[in-house]
């Protein structure tokens, strides 16, 4: 679960930056396309073509243009109609994607995964809930088409990974390269030459949330993932939320209700508890 926290962390700035800097000043297309492509750079030195069994590759090829790839189509373009609290708002239904494409996939239901989500959705919520702006549909739309391919991505990596001995650094760059296959094919249809970087800060930050947010980043989440339960996966997905309307408050100085951050905050961790106690009960 270390991982997992650790990534939040850094994970917790991206939003604010993407808001802040990029989002509608450079095409959200280019910004998928830099960011996937420098995440891939990242890895490729480790990857290991001729060691690689195909299906595997192919599988990781398939999440990764799933998780990332579609996913960042949806998460980038989400900004241009919501402000950062919301899109982090909108993002509190992928713990129940998660604990229902699990149970889909094992073809039973698992009230007690449930229950935890559940719970970390009612966290979330709790932390802000306002007026929206007229383009709240296409805005939720948006970030739940994120979610969806997010948490589809983090339940196949899961049950890809446990059935496989390779160190996960050796052919994580295969991951990198489904996403960049996807990244590649929409900017070339949809993308916007006009709408490059045009500030050193603008390259910067695609820089780091490429190499950094994105090849550290989903290297040492999706290795957390397969450590740790859905239940407890499901809520780490929330914590997202309050630590990064944390960095958006703090650095940015943006409203927020500091009382329903708490609140919100501390239901998400009973969430967190709640899983603990119910493993307990199960072993």
């Amino acid at each position: 679960m270390g991982y997992l926290f650790a990534v939040t962390l850094l994970w917790a700035f991206s939003f604010s930056l993407i808001g802040v800097y990029l989002a509608g000043q450079v095409d959200a297309w280019f910004s998928v396309l830099m960011r996937v492509a420098m995440a891939a750079l990242v890895f490729l030195p480790f990857l290991k073509f001729k060691h690689t069994a195909k299906p595997l590759a192919f599988k990781l090829m398939l999440i990764g243009a799933v998780q990332l790839g579609a996913m960042y189509g949806f998460y980038y373009h989400s900004f241009l109609y919501l402000t950062v609290p919301e899109v982090l708002l909108f993002t509190v239904m992928t713990p129940i994607y998660i604990t229902l494409l699990n149970d889909a996939l094992a073809k039973h239901f698992n009230p007690r995964f449930f229950i935890v989500a559940l719970i970390a959705v009612a966290g979330a919520i709790a932390i802000r809930y306002e007026g929206i702006n007229s383009d709240f549909v296409l805005g939720l739309l948006l970030v739940q088409g994120a979610n969806l391919c997010f948490a589809a991505g983090q339940v196949a990596y899961k049950r890809v990974m446990h059935h496989s001995a390779v160190a996960q650094k050796t052919v994580f760059g295969w991951f990198f390269i489904g996403a960049l296959c996807v990244a590649v094919v929409c900017y070339s249809v949809f993308g916007n030459s006009e709408k490059l970087p045009t500030t050193a800060t603008q390259w910067g930050i695609l820089i780091y949330l490429g190499a950094i947010a994105s090849g550290v980043g989903y290297f040492v989440w999706n290795k957390g993932i397969t450590q740790v339960n859905v239940g407890t996966l499901a809520v780490m997905n929330n914590m997202l939320i309050p630590a990064g309307i944390v960095v958006n408050v703090v650095i940015w100085n943006r409203d927020a209700d500091l009382l329903r951050l708490s609140l919100g905050a501390g239901i998400i961790f009973a969430a967190l508890l709640v899983n603990q106690y119910f493993n307990k009960q199960v072993n």
